[in-house]
């Protein structure tokens, strides 16, 4: 990067908010994908005035720029795949104002997810979107990204909780969209920015939507020695139209790692276990919980327990939430696939995925939100072995085309970033496309937002660019 660009930047940041040494942009150069890229210089603004100032140094200079929250996005989103400036905003992690009368919240956007809810919880309120990462991402992460959570089943994803997002433009132009009403007349650009992972505009504030906490919350832990038998009582759950707030699933490896790990008491000798959790007023919550234990009986689980206190829930879930850290303790490396089926193809799509790990020769684990359909396959690997990081990304690619010839689509919470954006075709016509581009280049007309992420960068918008399969992939010993 230009050395006057750097002191341009010191100038308008001082010179302890901005890093260029070779060993700084190391840490930076990943997220929680298994792509890489390398940026030229990270800053850390603390105000939209200083976002703004660093814009217009973009501009001037003709650098892209990458937004980034605590790098633990799945998809390569937070990469600066063309190299250029990282703006960084952990030092924007303020939360502004807490309106308990009106329910809301406005937040800077390095505020860690769970803060907020630890920050309201004395009020009886929460933040409902919940990634399992919610103790390190930020929430400025998870509008770019509209991530999700075991209990958006019920609640929605985070562009259902987003009423107002103040955003500096291309131009370095400081705007507000949305304010503190769920609805408002005109176009809906709150919904357009969320999700649009960094290459619309750069958001500098949120204002968010709180929940009151229910009367009553159980928590059951359905055991199964089948597969099959798991997922067929989540396609009868859908199909009596039951809506618990969350309904996980973990496949018998999963969980005797996670066991191993957490100790939250999961039995180590079954083929899978459903964490269902019901809530609302009390007299619906026992209700509920009654029908769903006797759809899980009717399919065969051995075992249908109900947590017996806070401490026992909190147990469970920790187990559910720590599931991707625990198989960092048996596995160097994992590839997390987010794919999104209808839940009637639960059965057919897991079977697939185990056809997958066994032509590939890989140990692929299971553990995702059945009650929406929304998979994370984990294909473990170890990345020193890079004939076997081949085999993982074409059995990747054959988990996302499965999932898009069943009717579902490339991701449910975790983006399209650099990591999809390639399969985009499986999914949108050339027309689709197009109209994508027209909408970015309306906010991002020089493309120097997050370059090279969403949308495919083949010349054709149709061309489907994927890696190939090496002959020795394609045929495991």
């Amino acid at each position: 990067m230009r050395p006057q660009l750097i002191r341009e930047l010191e100038a308008l940041l001082g010179p302890k908010a901005v890093l260029s040494a070779p060993e700084d942009l190391m840490l930076y150069e990943y997220d929680g994908s298994v792509e890489l890229g390398a940026p030229r210089c990270i800053v850390f603004p603390t105000s939209a005035q200083d976002v703004a100032g660093i814009v217009r140094l973009a501009n001037r200079y003709e650098t892209p720029i990458v937004g980034r929250g605590a790098g633990t996005g799945l998809s390569g989103g937070a990469i600066a795949r063309n190299g250029g400036i990282v703006v960084t905003f952990s030092r924007m992690n303020c939360i502004l104002e807490i309106d308990e009368v009106n329910l809301r919240a406005v937040v800077q956007p390095g505020v860690v997810n769970l803060d907020l809810s630890r920050a309201v919880e004395h009020l009886g309120l929460f933040f409902a979107p919940d990634p399992s990462s919610q103790k390190s991402c930020t929430i400025g992460g998870n509008v770019s990204e509209n991530s999700g959570g075991p209990h958006t089943l019920a609640y929605g994803v985070t562009t259902n909780h987003v009423t107002g997002i103040e955003l500096v433009l291309t131009d370095g132009e400081i705007v507000r969209i949305g304010g503190r009403s769920i609805e408002s007349s005109g176009y809906d650009l709150a919904g357009l920015l969320v999700g649009s992972e960094g290459t619309l505009a750069l958001v500098t504030e949120i204002t968010v939507r709180l929940m009151r906490k229910p009367e009553a919350v159980k928590t059951l832990l359905a055991v199964y020695d089948t597969l099959d038998d798991t997922t067929e009582s989540v396609v009868d759950i859908t199909v009596r139209a039951i809506t618990p707030a969350a309904c996980e699933m973990l496949d018998g490896f999963t969980l005797r790692a996670v066991e191993d790990y957490v100790h939250a008491g999961f039995p180590k000798d079954c083929a899978a276990v459903l964490l269902i959790e019901v809530e609302g007023l009390k007299e619906a919550v026992e209700a509920q919980a009654a029908e769903i234990t006797e759809v899980c009986k009717k399919h065969r689980a051995r075992e249908v327990r109900a947590a017996q206190n806070d401490q026992e829930r909190a147990l469970l879930w920790r187990g559910r939430k720590e599931a991707f850290g625990a198989m960092g303790r048996i596995s160097p490396m994992y590839y997390v696939q987010d794919g999104v089926i209808p839940r009637t193809r639960l059965p057919e799509t897991l079977r697939r995925i185990d056809e997958i790990s066994r032509k590939y020769d890989l140990q692929i684990g299971n553990i995702f939100h059945a009650g929406d359909g929304n998979l994370h396959p984990l294909i473990l690997f170890d990345e020193r072995d890079r004939a076997q990081f081949a085999r993982v990304v074409a059995a990747g690619g054959e988990i996302m085309r499965h999932c898009v010839e069943v009717g579902g689509a490339l991701t449910g919470e975790h983006g399209i970033g650099m990591e999809k954006n390639e399969l985009m075709p499986l999914i949108f016509t050339p027309e689709d496309l197009a109209l994508m581009e027209r909408v970015r280049a309306a906010f991002n007309p020089a493309g120097r937002l997050n370059p090279g992420k969403v949308l495919p960068m083949g010349k054709a918008c149709g061309e489907i660019r994927v890696p190939p399969v090496p002959a020795a992939a394609a045929t495991p010993s």
